[in-house]
């Protein structure tokens, strides 16, 4: 993968990243909103598939690609939770996880683009 594909890839991520935290955000506004359906956004894998970029399986205990290509738009209550009597079906708790989910990929990704260009950068340099 040569150095623009991932920055290119990073920042979609990022971007997605962002969509979603914006998603996450709006659920737990709406945590006491009479009728608010949770949402979510579409997993990254589908925005890897747009993109044309292939994760590579190198060991058989690897996840395909169909494994991980679910798409959900509006989720479904959870035994946990289940429908309130409001009608609404956000559970603070999937909510808070969600967010919690967000921010340790950010900082992967962040680490990661900082550990890439630090190469780089070690690479230029000699």
């Amino acid at each position: 993968m040569n150095p623009i594909q991932f920055f290119e890839l990073a920042s979609r991520q990022a971007e997605w990243l962002s969509v979603r935290q914006g998603v996450v955000a709006g659920n737990i506004a709406n945590v006491n909103t009479p009728n608010f359906r949770a949402k979510d956004v579409t997993p990254f894998q589908s925005v890897l598939e747009t993109t044309g970029t292939r994760m590579a399986a190198t060991h058989p205990g690897h996840f395909t690609e169909t494994e991980m290509a679910s798409r959900v738009i509006e989720t479904r209550p959870t035994e946990e939770i289940g429908v309130q009597e409001s009608g609404n079906t956000v559970g603070l708790a999937q909510e808070l996880m969600k967010e919690g989910e967000v921010k340790r990929e950010f900082e992967l990704n962040a680490g990661l683009v900082k550990a890439f260009h630090r190469m780089m950068l070690m690479t230029v340099r000699r």
